[in-house]
């Protein structure tokens, strides 16, 4: 048992090894520029364990992805994450606002760097985009999630609608506006979450 807890262990370490080492390459080089054997090479591991654990160079962007946005490499939806659920029994619509941009800055701390990049390659490869289910926007839908329970909450706007406030989260916490003002304009990452806290609470929450 022993044993196997450790041999568990050493493949997560290795596969984070892997992505850690995918998304400076991607990154810093490219996604079109940057070849399996360059991501083993910085990892310090044989190509051949790429092509096991992954299969090929799309599936590892994916998982690069989705393991930016969760944090970590549990298969577990935003939605089910303790920074969402506590939010969400937040008892005022305040406190709602608040805890769900400072979950959503950790999110954008990972993911915003790497947003141009995928970007990029899903234009020079059509095959990338279609890994991810077409429909709905998955970063809208955790926001229409937030707003429906934050427009039920004492303290919103009279008026005010789950999909206005949905917009509004979408909008103002979009990775593209997290890095007009962390990276280009040289905001640390908490002054950006009071911003946009504050600008949220001003839109959506009531008057005092």
């Amino acid at each position: 048992m022993v044993e196997r807890k450790k041999r568990v262990r050493d493949a997560a370490g290795t596969r984070r090894r892997m992505l850690e080492a995918a998304r400076e390459l991607f990154v810093r080089n490219g996604y079109g520029a940057t070849t399996l054997k360059d991501i083993a090479d910085q990892a310090g591991v044989a190509v051949q364990t790429i092509y096991f654990v992954f299969g090929n160079k799309r599936v590892l962007l994916k998982e690069l992805v989705d393991v930016a946005i969760a944090g970590d490499l549990e298969p577990v939806a935003t939605m089910d994450r303790p920074w969402f659920r506590e939010a969400v029994a937040a008892p005022a619509a305040e406190a709602h606002v608040r805890l769900h941009v400072r979950g959503t800055r950790a999110i954008l701390e990972r993911v915003a760097p790497i947003v141009e990049m995928l970007r990029a390659a899903a234009s020079a490869d059509p095959a990338i985009a279609g890994q991810w289910d077409a429909g709905a926007d998955p970063r809208f839908a955790v926001h229409l999630e937030a707003a429906r329970s934050l427009v039920a909450k004492p303290g919103v706007r009279a008026g005010m609608t789950a999909e206005h406030a949905a917009d509004l989260l979408f909008g103002l916490l979009s990775p593209e506006l997290y890095q007009v003002f962390v990276r280009d304009r040289g905001w640390s990452p908490e002054r950006w979450e009071r911003w946009a806290a504050d600008t949220l609470i001003a839109q959506i929450c009531r008057e005092a």
